[in-house]
């Protein structure tokens, strides 16, 4: 159990192995769901080559939706290309590093569909089975035009009456089927050929721009991360001394409305904000979350931290972290004894 739970933290720490297992995932739904799927061509000369070329298509493009979707990093790319410069400058190789990486696992599940679909043949079947040339095929010689056509259209439809049983039929559907899988096994071969050569030749060249923009939009995203859990952090630390702050105050009204005893004689215990935990060095542990103590300074963070990211220098003066703000630098916080209530 240990150790599936490190596999589990680890799994989850790790950005690029998510994306990888939701990638993976989409294609095996992929897989499912097209042989699944139960193919029927309207078998109508207007409407074969809609049919067809629209399930080879649309599939793909939602799959590929699904995969910007499910892909954190795509919306992490677009906030880093349409914030404000700020006290950090925008690299665009980052940009497309990100851009990169999110299409190519996003086009993973497309791919996988319309080399299923090649490979069966049935779409392409259906959208191209009234465009076949009846020159090549001497069956049609003592048909009228209107009735190749019509016979063409029911090429797919193989229980059709008049298509039932017939050598041109057959002959027509092996063209198409034959014509479909060398596509289809042309794009695969293609495909690995472009891996394999994009695997054999990047040690060939520079890793020093790889290294630094796989960094770079690895630590974007685990800033933004970083952040969204210290926002909820602080959220909840703030709500708690609110409502700690709140039966404090309420406390003195009771008392001056002579309410302050008990069913048993008693005086409640008096209700404090309990002190923040002190860490190894003697600092306080949540320091950076207790500065910020006010709606308008909580305001002033959320809306500073979009429109000027703090640099890339944990060197750089105080000054450049964000107008008063500093965590380096902790407010007063208020203390329990204090009547009013925290602005919320």
């Amino acid at each position: 159990m240990d150790k599936f739970r490190m596999f589990f933290q680890h799994f989850q720490s790790n950005s690029e192995s998510v994306m990888n297992g939701i990638c993976l995932l989409l294609a095996a739904i992929t897989v499912k769901l097209y042989s699944s799927f139960d193919f029927n061509c309207p078998c109508l000369a207007r409407y074969n080559a809609l049919y067809g070329l629209g399930l080879l298509f649309t599939p793909p493009l939602a799959l590929f939706l699904c995969g910007l979707l499910a892909n954190r990093q795509s919306v992490v790319m677009v906030e880093e290309w349409c914030r404000p410069v700020g006290h950090r400058k925008k690299d665009p190789g980052i940009i497309r590093y990100m851009c990169s990486s999110v299409l190519q696992r996003a086009l993973a599940p497309s791919l996988v569909w319309i080399l299923l679909a090649l490979l069966d043949g049935k779409c392409f079947v259906c959208a191209f089975s009234s465009s076949v040339d009846p020159e090549k095929f001497l069956d049609f010689a003592n048909m009228t035009p209107s009735q190749v056509q019509l016979f063409l259209a029911k090429v797919p439809c193989k229980e059709d009456e008049l298509v039932r049983n017939s050598p041109a039929r057959k002959a027509v559907s092996r063209y198409l089927r034959c014509l479909s899988q060398a596509i289809g096994w042309s794009i695969t071969l293609l495909l690995i050929l472009a891996a394999f050569l994009a695997r054999c030749l990047r040690p060939c060249f520079d890793q020093t721009v790889l290294l630094q923009r796989r960094y770079w939009s690895n630590y974007v995203d685990l800033e933004q991360k970083l952040f969204d859990e210290t926002c909820c952090e602080h959220a909840r630390d703030f709500a708690h001394r609110c409502v700690l702050h709140f039966f404090a105050s309420m406390q003195s009204e009771m008392r001056a409305m002579g309410m302050s005893q008990d069913a048993a004689g008693r005086d409640p215990q008096h209700i404090e904000v309990p002190e923040p935990e002190e860490g190894l060095d003697g600092s306080s542990g949540k320091t950076h979350l207790r500065a910020i103590a006010s709606r308008e300074q909580v305001d002033h963070l959320l809306s500073t931290w979009y429109s000027r990211k703090p640099p890339l220098n944990l060197a750089s003066p105080p000054g450049l972290w964000g107008g008063g703000l500093n965590h380096r630098v902790p407010t007063a916080v208020p203390g329990p004894g204090l009547t009013q209530h925290t602005d919320v």
